[in-house]
């Protein structure tokens, strides 16, 4: 296989696996269609959003966002993701490739869509407590958890890292789209997003199906042979990143050694594969990010 026919082969599988099926068609809708946009292009939250370091942050948001038992429960019992964890993560790139890239009306006709299924994921845990998808506590939990792992992955591993101002614009961005979602007073600077994350610390912990998603995660993605290994690296890079008492509660063990390498090589094989010839990095938004929809 020539070194073209590889990039192009890896670079549709990858495209395919964060996308789905109709990731062209939204690829031509996002980015092709006029009018006013919530961001512009050179705001914080399309730099971020816009790099390849997202195929870690977004994976260390899944990781991350297991953690809360009612977040869990919402997500094990109502959308499927162990027979759809992967059309869940084609909608969820779609919805912030089309708040963060897209039209006006469509980010708002998105943000719709997603309170209007949230609406419905009602139920109760194991332990007799309610939850309610559209509860702006836990709403403001998988924000605070997906906007963390972005940014820390972004100074880490993408190609022009904010400075401090640069990070506080863009958790403040990002709150434009968690107000409209439910979530209430999102945090504005990135002091108030950790100090958020760790406010979260005493309700964290890994319930049965919180093991069994990471398990499937890490197994059972559905890629052709020459795309494991970069995913192999963004695995290992996801969980260099996550913070080591979230490691410790799912049960992953770091790899020091190989964890930054990793990172470094999946990023870089995600720009090769997604040359300007063929897919822009942006196109994708994220690998695996959060499950707001």
């Amino acid at each position: 296989m020539t070194p073209q026919a590889l990039r192009e082969r890896v670079g549709d599988a990858v495209f395919r696996l964060v996308a789905g099926p109709e990731g062209e068609a939204e690829r031509a809708r996002i980015h092709g269609t006029p009018g006013p946009r919530w961001f512009t292009e050179d705001s914080a939250i399309a730099r971020v959003h816009g790099d390849a370091s997202m195929f870690v942050g977004g994976l260390r948001a899944v990781l991350l966002q297991t953690l809360h038992p009612a977040a869990m429960t919402a997500v094990a019992e109502h959308s499927g993701y162990q027979g759809d964890l992967w059309g869940r993560l084609a909608r969820t790139s779609t919805f912030l490739a089309t708040t963060t890239f897209g039209p006006a009306e469509h980010a708002e006709r998105a943000v719709e869509v997603v309170r209007a299924v949230h609406r419905r994921v009602t139920g109760t845990r194991p332990d007799g407590t309610p939850y309610r998808a559209d509860d702006p506590h836990l709403l403001r939990w998988v924000h605070v958890a997906e906007i963390d792992s972005f940014l820390v992955a972004h100074q880490v591993y993408g190609l022009r890292p904010l400075d401090a101002a640069g990070r506080d614009r863009y958790v403040a961005e990002a709150g434009v789209v968690a107000a409209r979602l439910g979530v209430v007073d999102p945090p504005q600077t990135e002091a108030e997003l950790r100090a958020d994350l760790e406010a979260f610390r005493p309700e964290l912990a890994a319930i049965p199906a919180a093991h069994e998603a990471v398990r499937h995660l890490r197994y059972e993605a559905p890629l052709p042979l020459p795309g494991r290994p970069a995913y192999a690296a963004v695995w290992l890079a996801a969980i260099d990143l996550l913070p080591p008492w979230a490691r410790d509660e799912l049960g992953l063990r770091p790899r020091p050694r190989l964890g930054r390498p990793a990172g470094r090589l999946s990023t870089a094989a995600v720009r090769w594969a997604l040359t300007p010839g063929q897919r822009r990095t942006r196109d994708l938004e994220q690998v695996t990010g959060a499950w707001e929809s």
